[in-house]
This record gives C-alpha cells, sequence and structure tokens, in this order.
C-alpha cells in the first residue's frame, strides 16, 4: 500500500487546524481540542474549532462560516469527525450532507469504540479521506484525552517550583516566592488548560492556596474552573479553607469514616469520596483512575513533597515541569519530592529533556520520564 503524501499546502491548512485547536485548550475540556480548515479551490472558504463541551463541534463551526461554499471543498481537521449523537449532531453526517469533497484528518478517533468509523463512513458516502498529517502535533495537543482513551488514566504534569540546590521551601516551610511573577502567571496558564488541579492535604493545610485560575491573562476561553481534588486520607481539610469560597467544584478523596468532618466539610461544597489507603496512605493510582472515570483528561499538580514523591516513585507523571529560581537555600531546606534511598546511581530513574525556557527571571524545565511503564 502506498504511502499517503501530502503537499506544502496541505500541511499550510493542517497546520492553521492546529492553531485552531489550541483556541480551545481552556474551554473543550473534557472533550478534545479540534479545529478545522475548509478550503475550496486553493481558498479557505471556512473556520471553525471546538470552543466549549456541548457547543459545536469544529467542523460544524467551518461549515457553516462556509455556507454553500462548503460543497465540493477540502475539510482539514485535527481530529477524525465524530460519527456519534452526542449533545451535538454526528459531524460525519454533517460534512456529507455539506457535500464536502475530502477530508484530511491529522488522526484518528483514539476511543477504541470508535477510532475509524468516522472516516469509514465518510468513504461509504464517496468521500475521499487522508489521515496522518502532522499527527503528532495533533496528539500532543490532546495528550490528556488519548491517555485516558487509551490507557483508561490522566494524563499528569507535576509541578515543581525549586531553588537551584534543589530546594522546595526553607526549613520553616517558607516558600512564597521561590520563583518571579512570569513563572506564577505561567503556572496560571497550565492550571486553565487542566481538567484538574490536584494537591495533598498538607499543603492545604500549611498554605491554604485556592488551587484556581484568577490571572486574567489565563483566562481566555476557560468557561470554568477547573476541578480542584484534595487527596485527604484522615480528612484534616479544614471547613474553611480558601479554595471552598472560590467558584469551582472541590473534590476531596480520603479513607476516613468520620461522619460529622465530611458533613462539615460537604457544607462547604466539598464532594467526598471514600477510597481505600493501603499502608495508611491513598494509592495515587486510584485516585487517577477515578478520575479518568469522571471525565478528567489532564490532572495539574502542585503539591508537597509527599505526593509529589509519590506520583514519581509510582511512575504516575507524565510531565515534570520545574520552574528553577536562580536563588540558593541552603542544606537545611526542603526538598522537592520525597524519594527512598538508592542503592547505586544507575538506579536513578531517568528523564528526557523536553524544553528549557526562560521564564521571566526564573528557567522553566519539561521533562518526560524514559519509561514509566504506561502505554
Amino acid at each position: 500500500m502506498a504511502a499517503t503524501t501530502f503537499t506544502a499546502d496541505d500541511y499550510r491548512h493542517m497546520a492553521r487546524a492546529l492553531q485552531l485547536a489550541a483556541r480551545g485548550l481552556a474551554g473543550a475540556r473534557p472533550n478534545p481540542r479540534v479545529g478545522c480548515v475548509l478550503v475550496k479551490a486553493g481558498r479557505v472558504v471556512g473556520e471553525g474549532w471546538h470552543a466549549y463541551a456541548g457547543g459545536p463541534h469544529a467542523e460544524i463551526a467551518a461549515l457553516e462560516a462556509a455556507g454553500a461554499q462548503a460543497r465540493g471543498a477540502t475539510g482539514y481537521v485535527t481530529l477524525e469527525p465524530c460519527r456519534h449523537q452526542g449533545r451535538t449532531g454526528p459531524c460525519t453526517t454533517a460534512l456529507i450532507d455539506a457535500g464536502v469533497r475530502e477530508v484530511v484528518a491529522a488522526m484518528e478517533d483514539p476511543n477504541p469504540k470508535m477510532a475509524g468509523e468516522g472516516l469509514a463512513l465518510l468513504r461509504a458516502a464517496g468521500i475521499a479521506t487522508r489521515t496522518g498529517l502532522l499527527a503528532a502535533e495533533a496528539e500532543q495537543l490532546n495528550a490528556g484525552f488519548l491517555r485516558r482513551m487509551r490507557g483508561g488514566i490522566p494524563y499528569v504534569r507535576v509541578k515543581v517550583a525549586m531553588s537551584l540546590d534543589g530546594r522546595s521551601a526553607l526549613a520553616s516551610g517558607e516558600s512564597r516566592w521561590i520563583t518571579g511573577a512570569a513563572a506564577r502567571l505561567d503556572v496560571q496558564r497550565w492550571r486553565a488548560r487542566s481538567c484538574a488541579v490536584m494537591t495533598g492535604v498538607g499543603t492545604v493545610v500549611a498554605d491554604d492556596p485556592r488551587l484556581n485560575v484568577r490571572e486574567t491573562a489565563a483566562l481566555e476561553g476557560m468557561r470554568e474552573q477547573p476541578l480542584r481534588v484534595v487527596l485527604d486520607t484522615k480528612l484534616r481539610t479544614p471547613p474553611r479553607a480558601r479554595m471552598f469560597a472560590e467558584p469551582g467544584r472541590v473534590l476531596i478523596f480520603t479513607a476516613a469514616s468520620d461522619g460529622g468532618r465530611a458533613e462539615k466539610l460537604r457544607a462547604g461544597g466539598a464532594e467526598i469520596e471514600t477510597l481505600p489507603a493501603p499502608g495508611g496512605r491513598l494509592d495515587p493510582a486510584a485516585v487517577l483512575l477515578r478520575l479518568a472515570q469522571r471525565e478528567i483528561n489532564e490532572v495539574w499538580v502542585e503539591a508537597g513533597p509527599r505526593l509529589t514523591g509519590a506520583l514519581l516513585q509510582s511512575r504516575l507523571a507524565d510531565e515534570l515541569i520545574v520552574y528553577a529560581a536562580p536563588r540558593l537555600l541552603g542544606h537545611g531546606a526542603r526538598a522537592v519530592a520525597e524519594l527512598p534511598p538508592l542503592a547505586t546511581l544507575a538506579s536513578a530513574p531517568e528523564w528526557n529533556w523536553r524544553d528549557v525556557r526562560v521564564c521571566g527571571a526564573d528557567l522553566r524545565l519539561t521533562l518526560t520520564p524514559k519509561s514509566n511503564g504506561r502505554k
């Protein structure tokens, strides 16, 4: 079978579709971010993107923009068009009814129940299809959706702010602020694109964080706050914690059965879910499984050394995002993660550098594990 070939114009139009899809970074969740460009006789006649869950899909928005010009056009879409009836109608049906001549998809739908069927329906209707154009870029845009569809667990980004000597706070616990304003704004943007922001009860008790998105520059396209998730084995979360005063939902995972404390937290707006705690601690893998069942695609973790260490030790982190400040905190300061001692240097987990960039006065380092045992 001959390999699919793409022209320079194909690449240009799909790159534009990816740009459009990225406009749904903060709004489309838990759906995938999708963009669509309709081209006829070398001219763009319609564009669209999926802005928010329940709203028009990218193909529908592009078809509406194109109107009658959609007939005979080629559609460039960053994900295989859907063929199922959800809150909106099937995009395959809309493309067929509009008379589109060809559909070029960056990738197939990762849902194992539907992968390839949308394209098959288009072909059955006489519409030519091609796939695989800028597929790596399309997958990166929807890493969380793909992880949940393929592996039944969210994509996990663990954030760490540290000094040059790898410390997260002074011995007293003081950590505001190790990094500067630009780094903190960058964190707000990461929160905005995530379905959930997760922390441990130790951080809630010590720092009383709000765990919300509040910078105007990070709010574009966001229709609701990410779910705030707290791992609290013994239900120590203060009922008057600041996060309860902010818009959005709070979910507390616990192993405790104290009805009185649970009732106070529910009265403050929390949802509480009980999970087993083998060894006296909640299992992060079990928490992530439950979050995936709640259609959580991407989890942004801002936690203390214990939870950070547990996620890294369990190899549950898909990305480690480190903000490194140009200052030294000294030997007595707190480490970024609690990890067991290693017998040999060769047994130390290894990471790949994905990205390094300046973030104000600080550096932002993005790393991925060389191997985390997950597909």
